[in-house]
């Protein structure tokens, strides 16, 4: 069983990496309006402008140095400004041994 505050220090190592959102390998997002940890859960909410993007087909969020951290193909239209929330949790996997 992993402590919980381990899993927590690792939540808040990725919240610490996250420096960008690239929406279809091409806009950018540095602007957080929530980036935050809590309880094992990393929180993201950034807004996706219409005026920049009409349809959402791939979500990353990547380190200060242009790493990929995490890609997620998506299918989303963006009709109006959209408010994005975004989580990843840090949790204990099971073992296949």
């Amino acid at each position: 069983m992993i402590a919980a505050n381990l899993l927590q220090d690792m939540a808040e190592y990725v919240n610490e990496r996250v420096a960008k959102v690239v929406i279809n390998g091409t806009y950018i997002i540095t602007d957080f309006e929530v980036k935050t940890v809590a309880d094992n859960v990393l929180v993201l909410n950034y807004v996706v402008p219409v005026a920049k993007v009409s349809l959402m087909t791939l979500i990353e969020l990547k380190d200060s140095a242009d790493h990929v951290l995490t890609s997620n193909a998506v299918n989303i239209p963006i009709t109006a400004d959209h408010l994005m929330l975004q989580t990843i949790e840090v949790k204990e996997g099971l073992s296949n041994g």
